[in-house]
C-alpha cells in the first residue's frame, strides 16, 4: 500500500487551556479558530505541550474530539496518541481515528526505555490496530530512547507509518532519514529552534511550540521553506528566534501559557507538577513578544 502524502508546514502543537482546574473549552475552540485564522498548516493536541500527562484519559479525548470538531476539516489534526503502555496508546489512537483525526502522533515509550526490538513492536501493535497515518515522535530528552534510522526504516514498511516527529536537535537525522526512507518519508521538525535548517535538509514541515503565539509568523516562515525562499525564511528567524528561546526559558509549555494569556487567548493555569513561569520568565517572554511585533 502507497504510504499517505506528507503534512506540510507549521503544525501547532496546542496548549490545553485550564480554567479553575477544569478544561476551558470555550478557550480551546477560540484557540483553533485564531489558529486557523492566521494560517496555520495544521494543529496537534494533546501532545507533551498540551500535557498530556497530566490530563486524564477521558479529557484526553474530549480535547481531540473537540479540536477535530472545531477544525472541521479546514486543517489536518494530528492527535497526540502516546504512552508507554501500548494498550493505553492503541486505545487512544482507535479514539483519535474514530474522532475523525487525520492522523495519530505517538511518542516513543518513555520510561521503561525498551529496547529497538520493542520500539519495532510497540509501533507495529498500533499500526495493526488503526487505519490512519502514524507519526513517530522521537524526542529522546524526554523519552530517553532514540529510535534508530534502521528500526524507523523497518517501520516505515508498514502501511500506517508515514513519518517522524523529530526532536533530536541533530540535524544529519533529516538527511539520514531522507536517504534510509526517501522523499516520501513525512519529516517534521520537533524544535523550533533549528527547524529553518531541518527544512533546508529535506524537511516537510514543524510541529511547533512558538505557532500557539505566533501563528501567523510560524506559517509564513514555514511558507518560505516549502518555495525554497530560505532568504525570508531567515529574516522570520530572526524575528521569532528570542520567543524560541523564551518559551523554553522554564519547561514548556508555562512560558507559552502565560504568553498566552498576555494576548487574551487563555488563563495562566497548568497542572502540577507544571506551575505558571516565574515574573523573572515573565520578563524574558514578553521581550521576546516585543521583538517579534506580537505585542508593544
Amino acid at each position: 500500500m502507497p504510504h499517505p502524502s506528507p503534512f506540510r508546514g507549521s503544525f501547532t502543537a496546542l496548549v490545553t487551556p485550564f480554567r479553575d482546574g477544569a478544561l476551558d473549552e470555550k478557550a480551546l475552540r477560540g484557540l483553533v479558530d485564531w489558529q486557523i485564522d492566521e494560517g496555520t498548516h495544521g494543529l496537534v493536541p494533546v501532545g507533551t505541550t498540551g500535557e498530556s500527562p497530566t490530563v486524564t484519559h477521558d479529557e484526553h479525548k474530549r480535547v481531540v474530539e473537540w479540536t477535530v470538531e472545531q477544525a472541521a476539516g479546514r486543517v489536518p489534526v494530528i492527535a497526540g496518541a502516546g504512552s508507554n503502555n501500548t494498550v493505553e496508546a492503541i486505545d487512544l489512537a482507535r479514539h483519535a481515528e474514530k474522532a475523525g483525526a487525520d492522523a495519530a502522533l505517538v511518542v516513543t515509550p518513555y520510561y521503561n526505555k525498551p529496547s529497538q526490538e520493542g520500539l519495532y513492536q510497540h509501533y507495529k501493535a498500533i499500526n495493526d490496530a488503526i487505519g490512519i497515518p502514524i507519526i513517530i515522535y522521537n524526542i529522546p530528552g524526554r523519552s530517553v530512547v532514540d529510535m534508530s534510522v534502521e528500526t524507523m526504516a523497518r517501520l516505515f514498511e508498514l502501511p500506517n507509518i508515514a513519518g517522524v516527529k523529530d526532536a533530536t536537535a541533530n540535524l544529519a537525522r533529516v538527511s539520514q532519514q531522507r536517504q534510509a526512507m526517501g522523499p516520501s518519508f513525512n519529516q517534521l521538525s520537533g524544535e523550533d529552534a533549528t527547524a529553518l535548517a531541518f527544512m533546508a535538509h529535506g524537511g516537510d514541515g514543524c510541529i511547533s511550540v512558538a505557532s500557539n503565539v505566533a501563528p501567523k509568523l510560524c506559517s509564513q516562515l514555514q511558507n518560505a521553506c516549502l518555495a525554497g525562499d530560505f532568504r525570508t525564511a531567515l529574516e522570520l528567524q530572526d524575528r521569532l528566534f528570542p520567543l524560541f528561546q523564551a518559551l523554553f526559558v522554564e519547561t514548556n509549555p508555562s512560558p507559552t501559557k502565560y504568553a498566552l494569556s498576555v494576548l487574551g487567548k487563555i488563563a495562566d493555569e497548568a497542572r502540577l507538577p507544571m506551575v505558571p513561569v516565574s515574573e523573572k520568565t515573565k520578563e524574558i517572554v514578553r521581550d521576546a513578544m516585543v521583538h517579534a511585533g506580537l505585542i508593544n
